[in-house]
């Protein structure tokens, strides 16, 4: 046999893969930028004429530039807010492993992970998938990096439907300020429990269930391993929604990280509409916030578009002035999308050559592992 340290080590180095990349084309290329300039243009030109929203780029620039530079402060302190957050969920104790993830390297991955969220779309993947890329070259197991990565989201987004719940209920009943018609208020809370539901119930399915059900199919029919297999995401995703009320339970003040990524983010908007004119009730920027948010789940880069429109189109329904709010929306946009791209870009290289260094520290491990392994190996190892 071989000792655990090598075959742990060569587990390590052998079961890695690289970087997430997407395959692009020159043509893909072309077709993407093409695409970013279109969406733009219409944005910033087509639309305002169309809406007869004549001075609206002049009206941009003479937007008060106190209020943009709060609003830029407080986009970085939501950053800032999604890398407490992130060490909350992952790095909640001492690294056994070769990688440190230190708040330099949380700072990396978060970064980055935000560059791969505003370029791809789908609510984020991009971002997942190379957060989740870089945590197992850390050395973190796979299946530990999928169990945080839910709890990570669970955690975030929890916030996202509790804000829909309670401020759909409070502009819908007249508790809050704003009113709003019942499709842009008690619908959307709606939806909201009922998911909220739907993930609490996740935590109640039992902890070994995997285990159980894949005991049960040993020697059975086809269709019980397709249940034990198929049961294998639930009880993941079962064990993130515990882990994230484990963390709550905890009182983990890096959770506040949480709250801060939302709240300073819909703050950015609240002083883009200062910056521009006289803002609506923070309860209906904090609804058309959310409801606009949710332009992210379309098949669009980034959101691109889908996010304005949906923003928009909720202070409409609200009765915010459509000048105002096209201008506040498009001017948050421009900080809280485009402000990543270049400190985000700078972070993915440096992610590059840390991810670098942890691999070489695996393979100093796996070197000085080896020697000793070798001289008890009696037969070969099972392939």
């Amino acid at each position: 046999m071989v000792q655990d340290g090598q075959h742990d080590a060569e587990q390590m180095m052998a079961g890695e893969e690289g970087m997430p990349r997407v395959p692009v084309t020159p043509r893909q290329a072309i077709a993407f930028g093409v695409f970013v300039v279109a969406v733009v243009g219409f944005l910033y030109f087509v639309l305002p004429k169309l809406a007869g929203v004549g001075t609206t780029l002049r009206r941009i620039e003479r937007g008060d530039p106190w209020w943009i530079a709060i609003g830029i402060v407080l986009e970085l302190a939501s950053f800032a807010g999604y890398v407490v957050l992130f060490r909350a969920a992952f790095v909640r104790t001492k690294a056994r492993e070769p990688g440190t993830i230190g708040w330099r390297e949380s700072y990396q991955i978060t970064m980055a992970g935000l560059v791969a969220t505003r370029l791809f779309a789908t609510a984020g993947a991009g971002g997942i998938a190379l957060t989740a890329w870089a945590l197992r070259r850390s050395g973190m197991a796979p299946r530990l990096v999928a169990c945080r990565m839910v709890a990570f989201m669970v955690l975030l987004y929890v916030i996202f439907a509790g804000s829909l719940l309670l401020d759909g209920i409070g502009l819908g009943t007249g508790l809050l300020p704003g009113g709003g018609s019942f499709a842009i208020t008690i619908v959307p809370a709606i939806v909201a429990a009922v998911l909220m539901a739907a993930v609490g119930a996740m935590a109640l399915l039992p902890g070994d269930l995997e285990r159980r059900l894949q005991r049960s199919a040993s020697g059975s029919s086809r269709f019980a391993h397709f249940v034990a297999r198929a049961v294998a995401a639930p009880a993941l995703v079962a064990s993130g929604v515990r882990t994230a009320i484990d963390l709550l339970r905890a009182r983990d003040a890096g959770l506040l990280g949480a709250p801060a990524w939302w709240g300073f983010d819909i703050a950015v908007l609240w002083a883009m509409f200062h910056a521009f004119g006289s803002p609506p009730p923070f309860t209906v920027i904090w609804m058309a916030y959310f409801v606009g948010m949710v332009g992210n789940l379309l098949p669009l880069p980034g959101g691109i578009g889908g996010v304005e429109g949906g923003m928009i189109g909720a202070f409409a329904a609200f009765g915010v002035d459509f000048n105002l709010s096209y201008v506040a929306v498009l001017a948050y946009r421009g900080i809280s999308f485009w402000l990543p791209t270049i400190p985000g870009t700078i972070a993915y290289f440096q992610l590059r050559r840390t991810v670098a260094r942890w691999r070489d520290r695996q393979s100093s491990l796996a070197a000085d592992v080896a020697p000793a392994g070798a001289i008890e190996v009696t037969d070969p190892l099972p392939t």
